[in-house]
C-alpha cells in the first residue's frame, strides 16, 4: 500500500508548507508555492526487518564502514581552465568529479563564457560535451563563430537528465556543460524548470560525474529578487557555487561556495564583441575614473575573498527636507554603513542628525569586506566638512563600537597592492597579529579620531 502526500512548495526559497498557501512564510513571494504530489510506503522493507519483544517491526540494515585513518589520502588534481580569473575562483582550476553552479541575470554572459572555456578545454585536447538546452546547436554554432571558438565541440539538444547521465558513464567526458539545468527532465512527464525535476536531475548529473571523474558545470537562472533560482537543496548537492554579476561595463565572477578553495573569491572580466577577457589589474581599471581633488571620495584598500581590490568609495551630505532623514547605500551593507554612522555621530561628534546621507561604491562592486568601514567613516567626514582627501591616500580598518579600529586580515597584501597602485599612503589599525610594515608615508592609528586626524594631518 502506499500513501499520497501533497507537499506545497516555494519556487523562490524552496520553503515546505502541509497546505496551500497564497504567500510563502519564508521568503514572503506571492503565487510561488506550487503542488508536489508524492507516494510514500505504508510498508517497511522485508529485507533486514524483525520483530522485536514488543511485536513491533523494526528495521534493520548493514551498511559498509572505514576508519577515517584507513582512507587513502588523495591529493586534489587541479587542471588550469585556459582563463586565468576563472582559476583564481575555482582555486586553481577544474576539480575532476566536481560539480559546479554558475548562476547570473539573463544576457550578463554566462552561456559566452562557458563557450569560452569549452574552447579553452578542447585546445589542450580534453572532450567537451556541451548541453544547449535553451538555444539552437545554429545559434551555439553563431556565437562560436563570433568568439573564435573551434568547431571540435560536442553539442547535443538532449534534455532528459537521464540520458544525459548515461553518456557520462559511457564516454567520461573531461568536461560537460548544461546550459542551463532548468531545461531539463529527469522523468518523461516532468515539466522543465519545476523543483524536483531541477533537484533530481541535478543530483543525477552529479553522482555520474563523480563516478566518472568528468567536471560537471551547470548554468543555472535568478529570480526576480535575484536569488538562484530552484530548489535550495541543488546549491547543497554542487561543490561550487558561483555568481556572475555586473559592476558597471565589467562582469565579476564570485564564488559564494567551494568545496576544494576559498569561498568568496572573485574575478574581473570586460565583455567585448570577441567575448570576456580577464581584467589582469581591476584596482587601476575601477579607479581610472575617480574624480581629483573632491570632497566625500576615499579609496579603501578593500579585500574579496584573496584579493586586494582598490576602490573608490563616495558618500555625499545634504540637507533632508524629510523628518527623518535617508539613508542610502549602494554596495556596501546598509546595516554596516549605518554602525558607522552613529559612531560618527556619538564618538567623533560629527552632526547628521538632519542630514541624507548616500553612500555608493564607484563602478557598482558589491563589497564584503568589514574593512571598508574606515573607508564609508572617512568618505562621510570629508562630505561633511567640505575637506578632500589627499592624493595617494588609502584607507583600511573595522570600526568599532567605541570608536576603535579593529584589525583586518591580510594588511601585508594590501599595502603590497597600494604600492603597486601608486598609493603613498595607507591608513591602517595598530591592533592585531597583522600589523606590519606598511608604505613609506602610511601610518598606523589605533583610533577613528585618529585614523581622521592622520588622514588631514591635523
Amino acid at each position: 500500500m502506499s500513501k499520497v502526500t501533497t507537499t506545497y512548495i516555494c519556487d523562490t526559497c524552496g520553503t515546505q508548507a502541509p497546505m496551500a498557501m497564497g504567500r510563502c512564510p519564508g521568503c514572503g513571494a506571492w503565487g510561488t508555492m506550487q503542488a508536489q504530489v508524492s507516494a510514500k510506503s505504508s510498508k517497511s522493507s522485508g529485507r533486514g526487518a524483525r520483530k522485536s519483544s514488543l511485536g513491533t517491526s523494526v528495521v534493520t540494515a548493514d551498511i559498509s564502514t572505514t576508519r577515517m585513518a584507513d582512507v587513502p589520502a588523495v591529493a586534489v588534481m587541479r587542471t588550469p581552465s585556459g582563463i586565468s580569473e576563472v582559476d583564481l575562483v575555482l582555486g586553481g582550476g577544474w576539480v575532476a568529479g566536481a560539480s559546479l553552479l554558475i548562476a547570473g541575470e539573463p544576457g550578463i554572459g554566462k552561456s559566452t563564457l562557458l563557450l569560452q572555456l569549452a574552447h579553452e578545454a578542447t585546445l589542450e585536447g580534453r572532450d567537451t560535451l556541451y548541453v544547449a538546452g535553451e538555444e539552437s546547436l545554429e545559434q551555439i554554432s553563431l556565437r562560436a563563430e563570433r568568439l573564435g571558438v573551434s568547431g571540435n565541440l560536442t553539442l547535443t539538444r538532449e534534455t532528459s537528465a537521464w540520458q544525459l547521465a548515461e553518456y557520462l558513464r559511457a564516454h567520461a567526458p573531461p568536461l560537460a556543460i548544461i546550459d542551463s539545468i532548468q531545461t531539463l527532465t529527469s522523468d518523461d512527464d516532468g515539466i522543465p524548470g519545476s523543483l524536483t525535476q531541477v533537484r533530481d536531475s541535478t543530483a543525477l548529473l552529479s553522482q555520474a560525474a563523480k563516478d566518472t571523474g568528468t567536471t560537471l558545470v551547470l548554468i543555472g537562472h535568478i529570480t526576480k529578487q535575484g536569488n538562484i533560482a530552484g530548489p535550495k537543496v541543488i546549491e547543497h548537492i554542487v561543490d561550487a557555487t558561483l555568481a556572475l554579476e555586473v559592476a558597471s561595463d565589467y562582469r565579476v565572477l564570485r564564488s559564494l561556495k567551494n568545496r576544494f578553495g576559498a569561498a568568496g573569491e572573485v574575478g574581473v572580466f570586460e565583455m567585448t564583441a570577441q567575448g570576456m577577457n580577464a581584467v589582469g589589474n581591476p584596482s587601476l581599471a575601477f579607479l581610472a575614473e575617480r574624480p581629483r581633488g573632491v570632497p566625500g571620495s576615499v579609496v579603501a584598500a578593500s579585500l574579496e575573498g584573496q584579493r586586494p581590490l582598490f576602490l573608490e568609495v563616495q558618500a555625499l551630505a545634504a540637507k533632508s527636507p524629510y523628518s527623518s532623514p535617508r539613508r542610502i547605500v549602494q554596495g556596501l551593507e546598509q546595516r554596516r554603513v549605518d554602525v558607522v554612522l552613529a559612531v560618527l555621530e556619538r564618538r567623533i561628534n560629527l552632526p547628521l542628525e538632519g542630514l541624507d546621507v548616500y553612500v555608493n561604491v564607484a563602478g557598482g562592486l558589491r563589497l564584503t569586506d568589514p574593512g571598508t568601514d574606515l573607508a564609508v567613516a572617512t568618505a562621510v567626514y570629508s562630505a561633511v566638512t567640505n575637506q578632500a582627501v589627499s592624493e595617494g591616500t588609502a584607507v583600511v580598518g573595522e570600526v568599532g563600537l567605541a570608536g576603535e579600529l579593529r584589525s583586518v586580515p591580510q594588511l601585508a597584501r594590501r599595502s603590497s597592492e597600494a604600492s603597486r597602485c601608486g598609493f603613498e599612503r595607507v591608513i591602517s589599525p595598530t591592533t592585531g597579529p597583522t600589523t606590519g610594515p606598511t608604505t613609506s608615508g602610511g601610518r598606523h592609528v589605533s583610533t577613528l579620531a585618529d585614523a581622521l586626524k592622520a588622514i588631514w594631518e591635523v
